[in-house]
Formats: C-alpha cells, sequence, structure tokens
C-alpha cells in the first residue's frame, strides 16, 4: 500500500516476530530500533488488538521522527520529552473502503505515505493530547542496590530487564556487583562468550538495557523465569561470590 501511494519509498522491515497482542514487547522494539534511524524516519507499528474499536489512529511527532499507529501505548517511548500527535481522521489521507480489521493496511500504510510524499501531520485530524501510555516499568535505587524487573524475554531466552545501563554503570563504578534474579546470583559479564558454555550471567545487551542470559542456551527456561520475575543488582560482597548456573 505504501509503494502503491508513494511508487521509490524506501521500506524497511523491522521484524514480523513481536508476540500477537504484546504492545510493550512492541514499544520495547520501537524504542531500541527508532535511534537508529535518520531524521525524517517514519515508523509505522501495529500491534492492535483494538482495531475497529473506538481506540484512535495517531501519527506522532518526535526527535525528528514520525510515529503512525495505534494509539494503545504502543508509542509511549517516545513521548518522554518533546513530542506533537494528531488523529488519524481525515478521509483523504485513507482508503476509500476501510476494514474494521485491517487498519494496518487501510488507515496507518497510507498515512505513512502520505507523510513520505510530504503531507504535514497537523492535516491528518485533530490534536491528541492524551495520547494512551504504557505503565513503563522503571528500575529503583533502594539500600540493597537497583530493583528491576523483566520486561521482556526474547526469542533466545534472553531476559530483557528494565536495568539501564547507566544504572549499571553508576553502581559497578564503586566496585563489583552481581545479578540477583529468580534466587540466582549471576556475575556481570562483557559478552556472552565470557561464560562458559551453558553458564548464566548478566551483561548490558545491545538496548542499553541489563540482560541475563544462558551461553548458548535459555535463561528463561534455566532459571524459570518470565515477564515480571523480579531482579537485583546489588555490590558483590565477600560472602557471597556471584556464580554462573
Amino acid at each position: 500500500m505504501i509503494l502503491t501511494l508513494a511508487a521509490g519509498t524506501c521500506v524497511v522491515d523491522i521484524t514480523h516476530e513481536v508476540e500477537p497482542q504484546q504492545i510493550m514487547e512492541a514499544a520495547l522494539t520501537l524504542e531500541a530500533a527508532a535511534p537508529c534511524f535518520p531524521p525524517g524516519s517514519i515508523h509505522v507499528a501495529v500491534v492492535d488488538p483494538g482495531v475497529g474499536t473506538a481506540r484512535r489512529g495517531i501519527v506522532v511527532a518526535s526527535a525528528g521522527q514520525f510515529f503512525v499507529g495505534p494509539d494503545n501505548g504502543l508509542f509511549t517511548p517516545m513521548l518522554r520529552s518533546s513530542w506533537s500527535a494528531f488523529e488519524l481522521t481525515a478521509p483523504e489521507y485513507r482508503r476509500p473502503v476501510v476494514s474494521r480489521t485491517f487498519h494496518g493496511r487501510d488507515i496507518f500504510a497510507p498515512a505513512a505515505a502520505y507523510l513520505a510524499l510530504g503531507v504535514r501531520p497537523e492535516r491528518f485530524g485533530p490534536p491528541v493530547a492524551d495520547p494512551v501510555r504504557l505503565a513503563w516499568p522503571e528500575a529503583k535505587p533502594t539500600p540493597l542496590g537497583i530493583r528491576g524487573e523483566v520486561i521482556h524475554v526474547d526469542r533466545f531466552g534472553n531476559l530483557v530487564t528494565s536495568v539501564s545501563a547507566e544504572q549499571v554503570g553508576s553502581l559497578a563504578a564503586a566496585g563489583p556487583v552481581v545479578v540477583q534474579v529468580a534466587g540466582h546470583l549471576l556475575p556481570l559479564v562483557g559478552t556472552y562468550g565470557e561464560l562458559p558454555p551453558g553458564g548464566a550471567g548478566a551483561l548490558i545487551g545491545s538496548r542499553g538495557r541489563l540482560e541475563v542470559a544462558v551461553r548458548e542456551g535459555s535463561a528463561a527456561r534455566r532459571l524459570a523465569a518470565e515477564r515480571g520475575t523480579p531482579v537485583l543488582v546489588r555490590p558483590r560482597s565477600r560472602t557471597a561470590r556471584a556464580r554462573t548456573t
């Protein structure tokens, strides 16, 4: 549909591997991918359990880029700094006949195409001052260390957490740290290859977040962990040495 309306557009397909209905997972994917794209990029994201209902379709302008999709919290990471949003209501920027079950084809893709052709976002409809925001999990410092949680399990079984690289770096600057998850104490390493085959550990992943991994295996399966599992990053004590699992 994008190529039909805006021939020659460079279309980059990021992923179709987001689990069905997992809006948080889709938002995390956008958070990781968008900074790698140049200014003016247009992102179409459709994880839309409420398709065809009263939920709005929107375009968000943030950090010099545009984001098109359902107003269901998908664009929460894009609403942290300066942004503007508009509802997709103008009939001239969608297909003449709109299926109630395929807004990706009939509303969102056409809107992206018209943005690529130079249509300004405010022409799509009225401004949106209250886009839906997900309850975004944030890690917090405590007297024991930094407390967070698992927010995503990727297809390798790695546990992506709410703990940021900056938070880990700040704590590690004072001395060695360990990561506690699902009753296990794990070492902090630089990359997967620093663990022995089958060994578990924690590292800073490419998303800029603390991740828990098992080399050549699944941390989710090995540690019986899932979304919401608590994570604690704390100083390593003499009596509690980290161990691989």
